[in-house]
């Protein structure tokens, strides 16, 4: 299977998406929207899980989750990120590369299972798949650490409750937006990929 999988046109392809993923990462994903960031480093993801199946999903997920491992957690750009990392080191290092990695995994996977019936309709639904997985780990390694949450808020237990209410309130919001970015994306996404299967 490694084989076949790493062609000189794979490897190409997974360099491209690689360096997309760190780019947009890097600078697109700081774009400020209603108290939330606007994340467009999925869209190579869902790039990669169609092209390259679940294994290129898993490699383009994986990168994307280090720079943000490295960039959050290790180098402190998000205070929080980097005080979980401080508290929870497993449990942060974890979601923040797992989450991406999976959710290359379940692109490429869906796709795969979808596409005899309707390449399309797979196409988006993969894309779709991404910001729902990587939404919902992060929403689990966040009760998970809801101990150093409370610490890091300097809350009480009394008040914990209705500050993870707004947490998670700002978490959906994200999402939301992170579906709605994909689903923008998801025609071009299909143009891009009918292009690059008529080449093979």
């Amino acid at each position: 299977m490694k084989g076949k999988f790493f062609t000189a046109k794979n490897i190409a392809l997974l360099g491209v998406l690689i360096a997309l993923v760190i780019v947009l990462q890097l600078f697109a994903s700081a774009i400020p929207m209603f108290g939330v960031t606007l994340n467009f480093s999925l869209i190579p993801i869902a790039l990669a899980g169609v092209l390259l199946g679940a294994f290129g999903g898993a490699i383009v997920g994986f990168a994307c989750g280090l720079v943000v491992f490295i960039t959050m957690a290790v180098l402190g750009q998000e205070p929080s990120t980097a005080f979980f990392f401080q508290t929870n080191p497993v449990i942060l290092t974890v979601m923040c590369i797992g989450k991406t990695t999976l959710a290359g995994i379940a692109s490429g996977l869906i796709f795969k299972l979808i596409k005899k019936f309707n390449f399309y309709v797979a196409v988006i639904i993969s894309s779709l798949i991404i910001p729902i997985v990587n939404t919902g780990i992060y929403m689990l390694g966040i009760v998970l650490m809801k101990d150093s949450a409370v610490e890091f808020l300097s809350l009480s237990a009394s008040s914990a409750s209705a500050v993870f209410i707004a947490v998670f309130t700002m978490i959906w919001l994200n999402f939301v937006l992170e579906i709605a970015i994909t689903g923008i994306f998801s025609p071009a996404l299909y143009r891009v990929v009918r292009i690059f299967k008529k080449g093979e």
